[in-house]
């Protein structure tokens, strides 16, 4: 299952009044796995920087003066965003604005059965209480050491492992592929087999297995798996 975890910066808190984007950014999820996939984008709102927005985001006029308009990157943040699930904090507030952003491009709008909204969840969950992206990286211990400001691309990383933790799908997203933590989950005391256990597979059904492969495609898990074996061999 493919999701977008995304978040904006902008110009104030108001699209139908003129407000505008001036930072967007968005990460890939697969299976609760972040995937290393990331869309940002600093944006040229064309229109001066109230002094407010500035003091929480940190974004001049003057840095964001050679950065890209909106329809320029419009494409590009369709492409990335493909059909599936949308996942922001407070996601009504960014929804409105990329809706504002596309209308201005003549593109369709973010359809909002997209949207899962972090904040709503949180309250869910906690209700009663302070369900901020800080307060929510707080309550899980989640590090905010690389946050000063608000900042688009380090706020969608943070969302991230919080909407693990929401859902209750952190364990999911550990990776094996860290030495650390397969050390860490690897049982101990066990020693290695002798004797390879005995193949009970006929050669009739390994042929007759290998037909029924051939007939899925290069795509199939199993087409994969093949290959992995015979580049790496079995294992132990």
């Amino acid at each position: 299952m493919r999701e977008i975890i995304f978040d904006v910066e902008t110009t104030g808190l108001r699209p139908k009044e003129g407000d505008r984007i001036c930072e967007i950014a968005a990460i890939e999820m697969v299976d609760y796995v972040q995937t290393g996939r990331t869309f940002h984008h600093y944006i040229n709102p064309a229109m001066p920087m109230p002094a407010k927005a500035e003091s929480i985001h940190g974004l001049s006029d003057a840095f964001l003066a050679d950065k890209p308009a909106f329809e320029s990157i419009a494409e590009e943040w369709i492409d990335f965003i493909g059909a599936d699930r949308l996942i922001a904090h407070n996601a009504m507030f960014d929804f409105g604005f990329v809706n504002a952003e596309l209308e201005r491009c003549t593109l369709p709008a973010l359809s909002f059965e997209r949207m899962v909204d972090t904040l709503a969840l949180a309250r869910r969950k906690f209700p009663g209480t302070e369900n901020t992206l800080d307060a929510l990286c707080n309550r899980f211990g989640i590090s905010l050491a690389a946050r000063s400001k608000h900042n688009a691309l380090i706020d969608t990383k943070l969302l991230a492992e919080v909407y693990l933790e929401l859902i209750g799908a952190r364990q999911t997203s550990l990776s094996l592929d860290d030495p650390r933590e397969r050390a860490r989950i690897a049982p101990t005391g066990l020693k290695p087999r002798p004797d390879a256990l005995p193949d009970l597979l006929t050669a009739d059904e390994k042929a007759a297995h290998a037909r029924f492969i051939a007939t899925l495609g290069d795509g199939s898990v199993w087409r994969l798996y093949t290959h992995l074996l015979e580049e790496t061999g079995p294992p132990d």
